[in-house]
């Protein structure tokens, strides 16, 4: 994204309001998430990042991921783990999120298969309903947990506005939520005045909820998606 916009020479301002961090380890009496699994699902990069560093470095590691039918819900998170040597299927391009990948022909027949789905802390339930309710059995592996970074809201808020700030992209409700709660009440009015991109339409109704009017769902986090929110 960033190489996108200096391509076309449009001033832009990178600021992380998202952080992760590895989860706990599994306690060794307790069977692996990956173990017995037909299907497993990536949500994010982050997931592979994370799931692939804690196979690796266990005691003892885990020479390998399972052979397994994988899938990816977004195009950063196929490539994390097709660079791993490991096929998957992915979300198609004009719906990169769950409800894309739930339109997959091999998730339609999915009774009695056992499906491990790689994840945050606290991510949506959706994907797992939809496919239970399909007759599969689901387990997660939480492999990361999200925060949000030590940052001065109102030094950045007044940063942003010096800058010229008018156009917000966001790529997840977690980055919503941390830039709500970060910028100050007395400068909320400057926020609602600027455009605000969105991945998804459980994004866009969030920022709804929080009084935010000038939104755009991209329908995907990648740059190609927001690179047409924006008509660039």
């Amino acid at each position: 994204m960033v190489d996108a916009l200096n391509e076309r020479g449009i001033a832009h301002w990178v600021t992380p309001l998202l952080c992760v961090e590895a989860t706990p380890a599994i306690a060794t009496n307790t069977p692996h998430p990956l173990a017995h699994a037909d299907m497993i699902i990536c949500i994010s990069a982050n997931a592979v990042t994370f799931a692939d560093n804690t196979l690796t470095t266990t005691n003892p590691p885990h020479k390998a991921w399972p052979p397994a039918q994988y899938f990816a819900v977004g195009h950063a998170t196929w490539d994390a783990l097709n660079q791993l040597g490991i096929s998957a299927l992915e979300a198609p391009d004009d719906c990169q999120q769950t409800e894309g990948l739930l339109t997959l022909v091999p998730l339609q027949e999915i009774k009695g298969q056992q499906i491990t789905i790689i994840r945050g802390v606290g991510g949506r339930e959706a994907l797992a309903e939809q496919l239970a309710a399909r007759g599969a059995h689901l387990r997660y592996w939480e492999v990361y947990q999200r925060a949000c970074p030590p940052l001065d809201g109102q030094q950045l808020a007044l940063q942003w506005q010096a800058f010229g700030i008018d156009t917000i992209v966001v790529t997840s409700g977690e980055v919503l939520d941390n830039l709500i709660n970060l910028v100050p009440k007395e400068l909320f009015a400057w926020l609602r005045s600027c455009h605000i991109i969105v991945p998804s339409n459980r994004v866009e109704a969030q920022a709804h909820a929080f009084g935010i009017t000038q939104v755009t769902n991209a329908n995907a986090a990648n740059s190609k998606a927001v690179l047409n929110a924006l008509k660039l």
